[in-house]
């Protein structure tokens, strides 16, 4: 399962810094998470960091983006791959 920044986000800047994945951005009002990026932070921490840093805990869990641990394990492993390969 992927997370997602509700509209109760005030834009403070900090959850975005603080994704491994780079799966934070600027959306047309507030942040967004691209649930092909988001990980919950598997492969890199224990809690999804964005959650941990959030001030207005706008950031559940999305309810209609569903993986198994298995399957962020595996997003991960790609997502760190294709960016090694963009490092060169």
């Amino acid at each position: 399962m992927a997370l997602m920044i509700t509209d109760e986000c005030i834009n403070c800047d900090v959850c975005e810094p603080e994704c491994p994945n780079d799966a934070i951005s600027m959306g047309a009002e507030f942040y967004e998470i691209d649930p092909h990026k988001c990980t919950e932070c598997v492969g890199h921490f224990d809690q999804p960091q964005c959650q941990e840093v959030c001030p207005v805990s706008c950031i559940p869990f999305n309810p209609e983006w569903r993986e198994s641990r298995e399957a962020l394990e595996v997003k991960s492993e790609r997502l760190k791959q294709e960016a090694a390969a963009e490092r060169g």
